[in-house]
């Protein structure tokens, strides 16, 4: 029988959340994180103490450091790098982890140059304390990536490659103090969108849209075909997007969101490499396309060749 392998690193898990719960992403960090060593788990914001006993309760977390103060309560990089360099410097952590998110891009970087170290970037894969894999060339090929000699390592993993940690933990919260306000940003504002639609990096079923809705008037099709298929989002290609058919937030794919549903329905678009890289992760595909050559088809389970405004309005008839 094969021994089971002792890891004897310590990991901080940077949390991303809104002061009242952990995001999703995050809680696929500390999943990640706990592949290499105890982990810590960092909980910086304002009356966030519902979230330091969330984080207590998840698997594998056996400490959260819990800081509530004024400066952290939008997640500003610039106030939590100087924070988490506090810790590092009094803790000693051997791995720093947080989700590749635009979070997690803003906050770890900052970190690492702080510590003179370098970063391992949307790690799709931990084979040991050193060892990582991610993707490259668009999500073409994998590589396997040794750490140098970095006495830190800093790793972003990306959500979509990891379970999500479940509750059932028993960690200890501590109180941990603030590093103050760097004066080097300040929040002003921020528009929330009301209008109920559901989040794309959290849905189970995604319908995504290309340049072959030929404009924003007709992306209502697949508004209606998302509705009617229950708890769905709709994204869309970055061509659309810079055309301005849609907001950049629905844009799926290498400089996009990266998502993984259950369903993914790709409709008139072609499944160029930067698009496929952020959704060939899902568990089951399905395209719409009049061209049987597109790129699309080769990564899809299911494929229709036909006109999209002949098949969706179809499909939703039948709903």
């Amino acid at each position: 029988m094969r021994a089971a392998r002792t890891l004897f690193g310590k990991a901080l898990v940077i949390l991303e959340h809104n002061n009242k719960t952990i995001s999703a992403t995050s809680l696929a960090a500390v999943s990640a994180a706990t592949k290499l060593g105890d982990v810590t788990a960092l909980v910086a914001g304002k009356g966030c103490g519902g979230v330091a006993e969330e984080a207590a309760k998840l698997k594998g977390v056996t400490t959260v450091l819990a800081v509530d103060s004024a400066e952290y309560e939008h997640g500003l990089p610039e106030n939590l790098a100087p924070l988490v360099k506090k810790i590092q410097d009094d803790k000693k952590f051997s791995h720093i982890v947080s989700a590749h998110t635009s979070y997690g891009k803003s906050v770890l970087p900052r970190v690492a140059a702080m510590c003179d170290c370098s970063i391992i970037a949307d790690v799709i894969g931990i084979k040991d304390e050193t060892t990582f894999v991610r993707s490259t060339y668009a999500g073409n090929a994998l590589a396997t990536v040794k750490a140098g000699k970095d006495a830190i390592k800093f790793v972003s993993v990306r959500p979509t490659s990891f379970e999500k940690a479940a509750t059932g933990g028993s960690g200890k919260v501590e109180a941990a103090a603030a590093a103050g306000d760097a004066g080097l940003s300040k929040w002003i504002a921020e528009e929330v969108d009301t209008s109920g639609k559901v989040d794309l990096a959290s849905a189970r079923v995604v319908v995504a849209g290309g340049r072959g809705l030929k404009n924003k008037e007709n992306f209502k099709l697949l508004n209606d075909l998302a509705a009617k298929l229950g708890n769905a989002a709709v994204g869309a290609t970055r061509a659309v997007v810079d055309a301005g058919y849609v907001p950049n937030d629905m844009q799926v794919g290498q400089t996009g969101k990266i998502v993984a549903p259950e369903l993914y329905i790709a409709v008139g678009l072609s499944g160029a490499i930067q698009h496929l890289a952020g959704m060939k992760d899902s568990k089951v595909i399905a395209c719409i396309n009049t061209d049987p050559e597109a790129p699309i088809f080769t990564v899809s389970d299911y494929g229709l060749q036909e006109d999209l405004f002949t098949a969706v309005p179809e499909m939703i008839k039948l709903l």
